[in-house]
């Protein structure tokens, strides 16, 4: 990898910052197209309208004859299953749509639809273990008293938690703040302070506003540093720099620090990056700052997304490359990755701390107990090593608009000497 060390000082008051940069060309991020959209395979949309019918067609058959309705009712429960059906991949394609409020609205009821078909599922496949196993130890009366209680029970329990998550989703996120224990973290930082937002997801349903709040919270805070961990985004510059223009008014000593996710490859990386930079955001593409505070140094890196070779081989993310050619006597090393698989890699480059996002905690349920089988963290402060990660829950969310058992959040870092 070639390097090209451009050395330049931003200074804030008594904040000064002196970065390591990468050669411009060889860190340019590629994009899919213009727009930043990738269109999708039609086979690939074909199997995934098969797979879906027969889902839904699953909760029918197993739910329709055991509940209390007429040959009127069945045939409604059948047409709410199609229309579901129809709905979720016509609102994850309504980005095709150019005509506003069409697309978004066509888009919300989608996740909507997509949300609660979730948790029908879940729950029909969990009643029909549930009665399988009483069919097989008592007696099959009881098993078909169960059956007519529980079909009614598994979508009036599906609407509540859609409704219950819909309320999560969309209501201010929590500030949640973490102390972390630094070894050796010199006298002069301690207590620095670090606000951290990620998955923010910018597109069909969160929009101007929703940022607007997050960028004064996050002010109001008075953090010494600002990170954003990646999925800031969904959709393409184009469509969204209007709703993520408040992103400019971000205000710390030592500035505000991105490095990019899964889903900025997903819609324009390279624009993105610009637009960020245009924005006053430092964009970290496996480099670091050298930040001096009350006298004392530390080291902000950032690298690209775990999955961005996928997309680019030029930039894959390589912690050691983001570290390199930093200074001996730097007093914490903390490194910026969206995932926190990547930290592996990073406590064996030496890191201190690694600030991800990506898991969004599982979001709803029962999707958090499947994360740990992709990544090592789910949420929260974990211990790798030497290595410190925090991984945020997000600040936003993905696809349906529905947390539940993971709340979104900002994060209010404090750094603390350990033992202190």
């Amino acid at each position: 990898m070639n390097w090209n060390p451009l050395r330049c000082r931003a200074q804030t008051g008594a904040a000064e910052a002196v970065m390591e940069a990468p050669s411009a060309k060889a860190y340019v991020p590629a994009t899919p197209g213009r727009s930043g959209r990738r269109s999708l395979p039609r086979p690939f949309v074909f199997t995934v309208m098969v797979i879906l019918a027969m889902l839904h067609a699953y909760i029918g058959w197993r739910l329709l004859p055991d509940l209390p309705l007429d040959g009127a009712g069945i045939a409604a429960g059948i047409g709410f299953l199609a229309l579901s059906c129809l709905l979720i991949p016509a609102g994850l394609l309504a980005r095709a749509i150019r005509r506003q409020p069409l697309s978004d609205r066509l888009a919300l009821a989608g996740l909507l639809a997509a949300g609660l078909f979730s948790s029908l599922f879940v729950l029909t496949l969990l009643r029909d273990i549930v009665l399988l196993a009483i069919g097989l130890t008592f007696s099959s009366a009881l098993n078909a008293e169960l059956s007519r209680g529980s079909a009614l029970a598994v979508p009036i329990t599906a609407a509540l938690m859609s409704l219950v998550g819909y309320i999560n989703a969309r209501r201010r996120a929590r500030i949640v703040e973490v102390d972390i224990p630094i070894t050796g973290l010199p006298d002069a930082l301690q207590e620095f302070t670090i606000a951290q937002i990620s998955d923010v997801h910018v597109g069909p349903t969160i929009k101007r506003r929703h940022i607007e709040d997050i960028v004064t919270r996050v002010n109001a805070l008075g953090a010494d540093l600002i990170a954003i961990t990646g999925d800031l985004v969904d959709g393409s510059v184009a469509d969204l720099a209007g709703h993520t223009a408040p992103l400019a008014g971000l205000d710390a000593p030592h500035g505000a620090y991105f490095v990019t996710g899964n889903h900025e490859y997903y819609s324009g990386a390279a624009a993105w990056v610009r637009e960020l930079r245009r924005l006053g955001l430092r964009v970290l593409i496996n480099e670091h700052v050298v930040l001096r505070h009350r006298g004392a140094q530390l080291l902000v890196a950032g690298v690209t997304d775990y999955s961005a070779h996928r997309f680019d081989p030029l930039q894959r993310s390589d912690p050691h490359a983001a570290i390199a050619g930093a200074p001996g006597d730097i007093g914490i090393h903390i490194l910026l990755a969206h995932q926190p698989r990547s930290a592996h890699a990073a406590e064996a480059a030496g890191f201190d701390l690694q600030l991800s996002g990506h898991t969004h905690g599982g979001q709803f349920l029962p999707w958090n107990f499947f994360v740990r089988l992709q990544q090592p963290f789910t949420a929260g402060l974990r211990r790798l090593g030497n290595l410190w990660v925090y991984t945020s829950r997000g600040t936003g969310y993905w696809g349906p608009p529905k947390r539940l058992g993971a709340p979104s959040e900002i994060t209010y870092i404090r750094l603390l000497k350990a033992g202190a």
